[in-house]
């Protein structure tokens, strides 16, 4: 695990100008890999190259070092992540004469596409962000995994063609400060995340999960592909007792593989589902104990840690709790949010980033069940489809805008509970009659209305999605694999994954998620839908695989999102500078928003009148990232 970074400039620069630029784009990630790093430079006619990288050594300690290259000097590599099946491609790879220099998969990577050139990308079961310079090609290649898992940023500019893992690293080498993208606004007031291609910035982008950059350096231009297989996508016919029989192997496998480390590890376990299975299938690998970590509230409505005793126990591992309250987050959230480089305003980015500062003294991996719900379908808001279609048959939309208007006053809340009230009123904000309802309820700030109301009408998006309707080929999304796709494409890239790479990195603790695996993903899309979600029981494969593990009905219980109680410290330790948000002279110099309408929305929620955690939350967090990183560029 670790960062990477590259250049490539038209403009001639001698040696120590390129080794300085991209020593300072290492130097701003070094919480990503403080343990080595590395840099490849070339001066040529046209030009020159540079590519770098921080790493946090976790296979190969001794031999991995970085850069790698091939035994003519003819390619070198560059590479963030872990590789899964490395010892089987290797494996593969010596069979047919190839010999390795190192025990690392970095070099697996490289002698795999030394053999078989980027076709080689989709065998490769891992997260990853990679940079490849072909010098018989001329070309530089840039890969980012299946799920998004890793980060990949670039840029191009008319003198230079930039990538990085983090977007601090592009910005030491900004000309001028770039403008606000409107796009990539529209995309964070609305969904909390901008998800890949876009960025904050202009002309700044992120690579889309499971795509390259094929960079030709003759040209100077750049095209990008999608990591393309050829596996079969038809629906599988298979009962449910050998689906399920294969789920929990699957599972199982997923987990060993994940486990592989020259360094201790641990598992985050929450007490949920996902995390629990994986720390009952890591436990059973070993005969000593495993490190178990996690994360509980002074809040009582948001704290869980009951759930993971249980599981801890029952495991029998070394369990490592922690309560958090408004002063770890007063002492924290700084750094936290500015550390995404652009607006986020995840909550669980805060209790994500507590549990692993605190778990990095005990371990340096820790597996997550990140992924879980996705893959096997297990959110409230996939029963949005079932629900929609059932609203919109039987309630006129007349009598749905009256109950809405009703739901408006009696539904409000004035506390940050997120309980059954709050879910209500969200589903009734989500009815839509033209089969719009799921872009809208991803919409977790605001939705399409809502942000009408907030910013100025020449920065408002009406049509923010189409672009990902094109891509995903779903314009009206209505089944469950629908719902997953679209978060695959979106939430999880986007937010889950950003989320835990940021919050983990920024202590140098590397996550692993083995849900989010390509096969697993592959099997359960060719499920059929009542096998994910039977009736209302969501995951409902993944639990029957594995609850003769577990305590009667444990698998069952019911459990709330890993977010936590920010509408609250709106009000309290952060509301001072909250306040400073909204002073009239600060919003008309920004020019962004609707200034009596957003003062409303904030004073209303300070005052308890009506909570607005999600919309009032995203507010703060764009505000923080404008005064404190985009005004000091």
């Amino acid at each position: 695990m670790c960062g990477i970074n590259g250049f490539v400039s038209k403009t001639d620069l001698d040696a120590t100008q390129i080794k300085k630029q991209i020593g300072s784009m290492n130097d701003t990630i070094i919480h990503r890999g403080p343990d080595d790093d590395g840099v490849f430079t070339e001066v040529g006619t046209d030009g020159c190259i540079a590519m770098g990288m921080r790493r946090l050594s976790i296979i190969d300690l001794t031999s991995g070092k970085q850069p790698i290259y091939s035994s003519d000097k003819q390619i070198v590599i560059v590479f963030n992540g872990e590789i899964y099946n490395y010892r089987i491609l290797r494996h593969q790879l010596e069979k047919q004469g190839i010999v390795f220099a190192t025990n690392s998969d970095t070099e697996v990577i490289l002698k795999l596409y030394e053999l078989e050139g980027e076709s080689s990308f989709f065998k490769l079961d891992g997260m990853f962000a990679f940079s490849i310079y072909d010098k018989k090609k001329n070309q530089i290649f840039i890969a980012r995994d299946f799920f998004g898992e890793k980060p990949l940023y670039y840029t191009q500019r008319e003198d230079r063609f930039i990538w990085a893992s983090e977007l601090k690293s592009i910005m030491t080498d900004a000309p001028e400060k770039p403008e606000i993208s409107k796009t990539g606004l529209n995309h964070f007031l609305r969904l909390t995340y901008i998800p890949a291609p876009h960025t904050i910035y202009e002309n700044i982008y992120k690579l889309q999960a499971n795509h390259y950059i094929v960079y030709d350096l003759n040209s100077h231009s750049f095209q990008i592909k999608e990591i393309t297989d050829s596996e079969d996508k038809s629906p599988l016919d298979i009962s449910f007792t050998d689906a399920k029989a294969q789920t929990k192997e699957l599972v199982t496998k997923s987990v060993e593989s994940r486990s592989i480390s020259d360094v201790p590890l641990g598992t985050f376990l929450s007490g949920g589902v996902d995390s629990s299975i994986v720390s009952l299938c890591l436990s059973q690998m070993t005969s000593a104990k495993i490190d178990t970590f996690s994360i509980g509230f002074e809040k009582a409505s948001f704290d869980e840690t009951d759930k993971s005793q249980v599981v801890a126990k029952m495991i029998n591992s070394n369990h490592h709790e922690f309560v958090i309250g408004e002063d770890d987050l007063k002492n924290n959230v700084h750094e936290i949010l500015l550390n995404f480089d652009e607006p986020f305003s995840d909550t669980a980015a805060l209790p994500t980033y507590l549990v692993s500062k605190k778990t990095k003294d005990f371990v340096k991996v820790a597996l997550t069940g990140d992924g879980g719900d996705e893959v096997f379908g297990g959110y409230n808001k996939y029963y949005v489809g079932k629900l929609n279609n059932k609203y919109t048959s039987v309630v006129p939309r007349p009598l749905h805008n009256l109950s809405l208007n009703i739901g408006n006053r009696l539904l409000t809340s004035s506390d940050d509970k997120r309980g059954m009230r709050f879910k209500i009123n969200k589903m009734l904000q989500t009815v839509n009659y033209d089969g719009e309802y799921y872009w809208d309820i991803i919409s977790l700030a605001n939705t399409k209305e809502q942000l009408a109301g907030l910013i100025k009408e020449e920065l408002f998006e009406a049509n923010l999605f189409q672009e990902y309707k094109d891509k995903t080929g779903i314009q009206k999304p209505s089944s469950l694999n629908d719902f997953r796709f679209i978060d695959k494409v979106l939430s999880l890239e986007g937010g889950m994954l950003a989320k835990v790479d940021r919050t983990s990195m920024l202590n140098s603790l590397e996550c692993r998620a083995p849900f989010l695996n390509k096969q697993i993903w592959d099997f359960t899309k060719k499920l059929p839908a009542k096998y994910l979600m039977n009736g209302w029981n969501k995951k409902y494969i993944l639990k029957e695989a594995f609850k003769t593990d577990f305590p009667d009905k444990f698998l069952e219980k019911s459990k709330q999102g890993f977010g936590s109680p920010v509408g609250d410290w709106l009000r309290s330790g952060l509301r001072k500078e909250l306040e400073s948000y909204i002073d009239p002279s600060f919003l008309e110099s920004q020019g962004i928003f609707i200034k009596d309408n957003i003062t409303s929305l904030v004073k209303n929620h300070i005052s308890k009148k009506k909570d607005s955690t999600y919309s009032v939350w995203a507010f703060y967090c764009f505000q923080k990232w404008y005064k404190h990183t985009y005004l000091s560029i």
